[in-house]
């Protein structure tokens, strides 16, 4: 079973990692959110945004908590205001497979079906808003460039595991790990961050099983981009990329 914790946190984790305060009231915790724009709320006014108060919980969890389980009734869904997010799913041995990280203005738990088709689990400190999934449904009709910007999450959501398809197919360790780090890089760079500094609050264990690749590998390939000076390795599971350029031809195997 998920388990929430809907109470108000003390500060959120941007995409970089850093503690923030929480830049929103109880009362009112949309009108001044730093994220909104790039969350399913953007497309809302002010006053529409009323409406969705009505139906938002804060929400916070700590490494390693489950959020969702696989399997389990789709009753809500959630936006993340602040940590990373592992999606997972079980398979028939017990081991589990990565399918994706999410990050900070990204959605979670939408389902074709009245249950969840994959588990997630918090990386670090996260922080969501909950949303009853049946009362969400219900303002789309009032609201309806909310659903287009739904859709458009979706669409993205599939577009991404195409490419996950064809990462675990067709590309070699190196090129795995450095296609990787340009998704994060363009993901930051989406957000408004410095795309040449990117956080991992991930294991190398868990980059590994998202990857198709052993730790050990994941380990080495680090160490190998280090001494051709593509990247540096910085404190707080940072990693600074140097070269930009070279990290894209290397994903492309050029």
């Amino acid at each position: 079973m998920s388990r929430s914790n809907p109470s108000e946190s003390q500060g959120d984790l941007d995409i970089l990692g850093s503690p923030r305060a929480l830049p929103y009231s109880v009362e009112n915790p949309c009108a001044a959110c730093e994220i909104r724009e790039m969350s399913i709320c953007g497309v809302l006014d002010c006053e529409e945004l009323d409406a969705l108060i009505k139906i938002l919980t804060r929400q916070t969890f700590e490494t390693h908590d489950p959020i969702i389980d696989e399997g389990e009734s789709a009753d809500f869904v959630f936006n993340v205001t602040g940590g990373a997010v592992k999606l997972f799913k079980l398979l028939p041995d017990g081991r589990r497979q990565i399918t994706g990280f999410l990050y900070e203005g990204d959605f979670l738990g939408m389902a074709m079906n009245d249950v969840y088709s994959y588990s997630a689990e918090a990386v670090g400190d996260v922080s969501l808003c909950r949303f009853n999934r049946r009362k969400l449904e219900g303002l789309l009709d009032t609201f309806p460039k909310l659903e287009r910007r739904l859709l458009s999450m979706a669409s993205n959501e599939l577009a991404q595991a195409q490419d996950q398809m064809l990462l675990l197919g067709r590309k070699t360790a190196q090129e795995k790990l450095c296609s990787f780090l340009l998704s994060l890089s363009r993901r930051a760079e989406t957000r408004g961050y410095d795309p040449s500094i990117l956080h991992l609050p991930m294991s190398r264990n868990d980059i590994g099983d998202f990857l198709g690749l052993t730790t050990e590998t994941v380990s080495r390939t680090f160490t190998n981009l280090k001494r051709d000076g593509v990247i540096r390795l910085l404190e707080g599971g940072r990693v600074q990329i140097n070269d930009i350029d070279q990290l894209q031809d290397m994903a492309e195997g050029a």
